[in-house]
C-alpha cells in the first residue's frame, strides 16, 4: 500500500505553503518518501505538473524513475467501476466533463486498482452538490481511503524545523 498525491498536494504546496526554496524539509520528506516508495503518484499527475514548466516541473522531474505510476492491467476495471460510481451519482454534465478530463478520475482508479490510499487537499462536499466531484467523494464512494498531506504528515511524524 503507498499514499497516491493528487497535483494539488504538490501545485498548492509550492504556491501557498512550502514554497521550494522556502521550506525544502517539506520537499526533502517528499523526496525521502518517494526513494522509499511509500508514496507515489500517476503519470497524468506529471502530465499536470510538468505542464506549469516551473520549478516544480523541474523538482519533480527529479523525482525516482517509476515515481509516476503509468495504468496497469488492473486500471481499466478499476475506471469503470470509478466512471460507473460518478456516472450513476446524478452530477451535472460539467461535473463529469471536469472529472474526466484532469486527473482526478484516473488518480481514484489507479488508488482503487492497486489497494492504496489517495493524499488530497481537497475537502469532501459539506452540502450535496452536483456541480462538482470532489476526489474525497469519489474515493468514499468506490471504497478508498482518502487522507490530507497532513494527515500524512502526521502519521509519518514529520516536523519541518529551522535549524
Amino acid at each position: 500500500m503507498a499514499y497516491f498525491l493528487d497535483t494539488g498536494v504538490f501545485i498548492e504546496a509550492k504556491r501557498r505553503f512550502y514554497g521550494l526554496h522556502f521550506v525544502p524539509g517539506y520537499w526533502d520528506w517528499l523526496m525521502r518518501e518517494a526513494r522509499a516508495g511509500t508514496i507515489r503518484s500517476i503519470e497524468k499527475v506529471a502530465d499536470e505538473i510538468g505542464a506549469q514548466q516551473d520549478d516544480l516541473s523541474a523538482w519533480a522531474a527529479t523525482l525516482p524513475g517509476g515515481f509516476f505510476l503509468r495504468p496497469d492491467a488492473a486500471f481499466s476495471a478499476a475506471f469503470q467501476q470509478v466512471s460507473q460510481w460518478a456516472m450513476t451519482s446524478a452530477f451535472q454534465s460539467a461535473a463529469y466533463s471536469e472529472f474526466f478530463a484532469v486527473a482526478d478520475s484516473y488518480l481514484v482508479a489507479q488508488a482503487l486498482a492497486g489497494g492504496h490510499t489517495v493524499v488530497t487537499l481537497e475537502k469532501p462536499a459539506t452540502t450535496p452538490s452536483k456541480r462538482k466531484i470532489k476526489v474525497p467523494d469519489a474515493c468514499a464512494g468506490v471504497g478508498i481511503k482518502c487522507m490530507t498531506p497532513y494527515e500524512v504528515m502526521r502519521l509519518y511524524g514529520v516536523r519541518l524545523v529551522l535549524q
